[in-house]
Parts: structure tokens; sequence; C-alpha cells
């Protein structure tokens, strides 16, 4: 019997990649977006079932996942990729937008995975893999609100890796460096600021700065869906699998071993060389 597997935001990015992959090894993918209707290239595939997921509409949650059990008899893994990144300064954000952040990354991801889970213990069996970033284990400027998303889920996800381990349902964490995939252009359109609040234009400039630099590290969504493959497949109890560039593992490294404060001067240094003197 063939393995299922259900993806959330597989318009493009990272989901997209995860959903030809697994597809490409002998899965059944039921490959979730917000306009299924705008898809080319997924629904031309003999293995994949493409419908529509909204993860801020919990009618569309529960449609799929019935729709995708019809279609293919049961599900085996779900992949929670849905997600953006709001970026900029905080107190530019309106409450719209932070609540919009966690409605996504957070509250959609918890929906998603309590309508999956009496399917997942009805079988005795399942494998929730969350798309994280290295976000959710160290911040940078302007992250304020997609790390603090990120940083929920990952408490989340761990907590929740306990209280399902005994019913052999298995959570797994995959945090990617910068991709190869059109988020930052999202996150650039999504980007909040306030040309009133002149106070933060040096900060802007500097950070920045120190942004471009970071780029030259990105790893291609399809290594991303290499390591979500893995985890799904690897048998383990592994709870977080990390992929990205020399500069998002540096970072991972120094927030694992370094003293706090030490840490913090390490990030402050990447942007306030940059600032004026």
């Amino acid at each position: 019997m063939k393995k299922v597997i259900l993806i959330t935001g597989a318009s493009s990015g990272i989901g997209k990649e995860t959903a030809k992959y697994f597809a490409a090894n002998g899965w059944n993918v039921i490959a979730t977006m917000r306009s299924p209707e705008k898809e080319i290239e997924l629904n031309k595939l003999n293995n994949v079932l493409v419908t529509k997921l909204d993860v801020r509409d919990k009618d569309t949650i529960h449609t799929a996942i019935k729709t995708g059990i019809a279609h293919f008899g049961h599900i085996d893994a779900l992949v929670n990729n849905a997600g953006y990144g709001q970026m900029g300064i905080f107190e530019a954000m309106t409450n719209e937008q932070i609540a919009k952040q966690f409605e996504v990354n957070v509250f959609g991801v918890m929906d998603t995975i309590k309508a999956i889970l009496p399917h997942f213990r009805e079988r005795k069996a399942g494998t929730i893999l969350n798309i994280s970033s290295g976000a959710g284990k160290f911040t940078l400027p302007m992250l304020s609100m997609y790390a603090s998303s990120k940083f929920a889920l990952e408490g989340f996800s761990e907590a929740l890796s306990f209280e399902l381990s005994a019913l052999n349902i298995k959570v797994k964490i995959i945090e990617p460096g910068g991709t190869h995939t059109n988020f930052n252009h999202t996150s650039a359109q999504e980007f909040a600021h306030d040309t009133n609040l002149t106070d933060y234009d040096p900060f802007l400039a500097a950070a920045g700065k120190m942004f471009e630099v970071m780029k030259t590290g990105s790893v291609s969504s399809t290594d991303v869906a290499e390591v979500i493959y893995r985890a799904a497949t690897d048998g383990t109890d592994t709870l977080r699998y990390a992929i990205g560039g020399e500069d998002f593992q540096q970072r991972l490294k120094a927030r694992a071993q370094m003293p706090d404060q030490e840490y913090i001067d390490f990030i402050k240094n990447g942007f306030v060389k940059h600032l004026p003197q």
C-alpha cells in the first residue's frame, strides 16, 4: 500500500518541491493550497491530488483531509508548510498584521494538526512535520513577529511530540535557513515600515546591509524537500532537522554554544558595524 502525505502551502517554493519529491519517490500526495484552480503543474501528476486548504479557514482544513482520505484511503503524514514572514519594524506593524502572522504560522498549524489527529489515532500511526525556520532558534533584526511565531511553533511542536509519542505518532521540526523561493519577495511585500518613524532609518539601512551578506548562503527548495523526505522516512524519533548555508550553520552553532550575552553581542555586531559613526 502506497504511503500518503498531505502538504499545506503546496502552490510554490518548499511546498511544491516537497510534493514533487514525495510523488517521485512513490508516495501519493495531497497537495493543498488556497487557490487550487491556479495550479498547472502538480495536477498533471497521476499520484497527486490538488485540493483547496486555507489554514485560516477551518472548514477547508476538514474538507481537504476528508477529500484526501476519500481519494487515497488514508493519510500517513502531514507537512505543515503554509506560512510567511511578517518582517519590519515592530512599532510600524498593525494589529491586523500581527494577528495574521500568528493565525497562519501558529494557529493554522494547530488547527490542521487537531483536524488530522483523530485519523492518526484511529490508525495508531502518523507523522507530523512542521516547517519552522532558523528564526525558530535564533532571532535577527526586523524579524520580531516572524521569529516569535516560529519560536511558538518550536515550543508547541516539542511539547506535542511528548504527548503523541505514546500513541505512535511522531512530530518532526524542519528548520530551513535562507532558501531560493518567493519567500523573500512575499516578505518584502508584507514589510512593515512607517515613513513617519524616521528615527529607525539608520538602523534599517544597517540591518539591510547585514541581510544582503546573509543571502549568499541560501539553499534550494529541493534541498529542503530532501530533508523533509528523510525526516518522514528515517524511522527515528529525531525531533529537529536543520538545513542551511554556512552563515546559517554558524548562527545555529553560536546560539547553542555561546554564553547568552556573548551571543547577543555577536548578533548586534552584524548590524552595528554598518551604522553611521
